[in-house]
């Protein structure tokens, strides 16, 4: 306990206080996205997120869309641990031949409507991986995907426009 004392002595605070001017960037578009869930969906949007073979960056811009800047859970978008309770199959990295099966069987057990999202380059088309032999080619030759979110990864606020434009649709 001494031990540690003494380094958050050494080291000071070394969290920062986020700038009110970052969350008003995002605010109106969280506002609307809320409103177009509840208006197409009746309640919450709820999600199942599959990585199928990633380095790992999709999956931390996820968990950033999920901390207390940004909180897409307020805005009516959660994260589901099984597909049965999914509405969306969202999809990260280049779909391995290992991996294909599960996408498959995930898809399969979701209850219809149901629609799939592509986050990242890799789960489009292979991304860097494109053309390796052991890469099929992108999520959408396994599953229909019905959006892609861009990037190599995409930021939370490009994941959180991308739905509302979606969903506007």
């Amino acid at each position: 306990m001494i031990d540690i004392l003494k380094t958050r002595l050494v080291k000071g605070v070394v969290t920062k206080r986020i700038a009110a001017s970052k969350t008003a960037v995002y605010e109106p578009a969280g506002a609307q996205l809320k409103a177009l869930i509840a208006e197409k969906f009746g309640r919450s949007l709820n999600i199942r997120e599959v990585d199928t073979g990633s380095c790992a960056a999709c999956e931390s811009e996820i968990i950033a869309c999920n901390n207390p800047i940004y909180d897409l859970s307020r805005f009516g978008v959660n994260f589901v641990a099984s597909p049965r309770h999914a509405d969306c199959l969202l999809v990260t990295g280049p779909v391995s031949k290992n991996m294909a099966q599960a996408l498959r069987s995930t898809y399969d057990a979701m209850p219809e409507p149901k629609f799939v999202i592509t986050l990242g380059d890799c789960a489009f088309d292979g991304g860097p991986f494109k053309g390796s032999y052991y890469i099929e080619n992108g999520a959408k030759s396994i599953v229909p995907v019905a959006l892609h979110i861009p990037g190599c990864p995409p930021d939370p606020e490009t994941i959180i426009n991308s739905l509302l434009n979606f969903l506007r649709i």
